[in-house]
């Protein structure tokens, strides 16, 4: 039997989050949370039924949520919606796509999506209300916090520190041990081989500091 989901946030980002919920089977979603003016609006299929002033009564009627909003470089939003909805009472389900390869010696926090063909290997831990996107490898031992987004084709190796609230954009990697403060901005296609400030933007290969946050 299918638990009922509600889904907050209709932008693109939730279209590819329903293809992984919709693979994974265990969830029916019943709504999706957005801005008043979508309400009655598609995605997918599904209705966009209610805005977040609405999320109080929905919490009393439905256990489940998912913050589906995406994250560009700052993590504020999904950061706040996640915490609106625990302190509501409501729970957060780590979901991981079939494609993916999770190790069973990794731990993932609530509210996680890891999505299609990622790989996250033994030892690693990832924290709470993080989008792992297509693709990404997050290597042994690796440590991702909370709020962070690892985009697509991103690779995290072994024993690196991705800080909270941390953006990795695509196809950036990550060199052995590498540490990224909380806040951090990784540009796509980025190399980091040394250790970043807290709330910075790095690009380039090799990544250098381009402005601060």
């Amino acid at each position: 039997m299918m638990d009922d989901l509600i889904l907050v946030g209709g932008g693109g980002h939730c279209r590819s989050v329903i293809d992984v919920i919709e693979a994974d089977g265990r969830f029916r979603i019943v709504g999706i949370v957005d801005a008043p003016e979508k309400v009655g609006e598609q995605i997918c299929g599904y209705s966009i039924t209610a805005t977040d002033d609405d999320l109080p009564n929905l919490a009393q009627t439905y256990r489940y949520f998912l913050v589906t909003v995406g994250q560009v470089k700052s993590g504020a939003i999904r950061t706040r919606l996640f915490q609106q909805i625990k302190s509501l009472g409501g729970i957060l389900p780590t979901l991981i796509a079939p494609t993916a390869y999770v190790s069973r010696h990794a731990t993932i926090g609530e509210g996680t999506v890891i999505m299609h063909r990622t790989f996250v290997n033994a030892g690693a831990t990832v924290g709470v209300n993080n989008i792992v996107n297509t693709a990404a490898l997050i290597e042994h031992d690796a440590v991702i916090g909370d709020f962070c987004h690892i985009s697509t084709g991103a690779i995290v190796n072994g024993t690196c520190v991705v800080g909270d609230g941390c953006f990795v954009g695509s196809n950036a990697v990550l060199g052995h041990g590498v540490q990224l403060s909380p806040g951090g901005v990784i540009g796509a296609g980025a190399v980091v081989l040394t250790n970043t400030r807290p709330n910075a933007l790095y690009a380039g290969n090799p990544a250098v500091l381009k402005r601060d946050l």
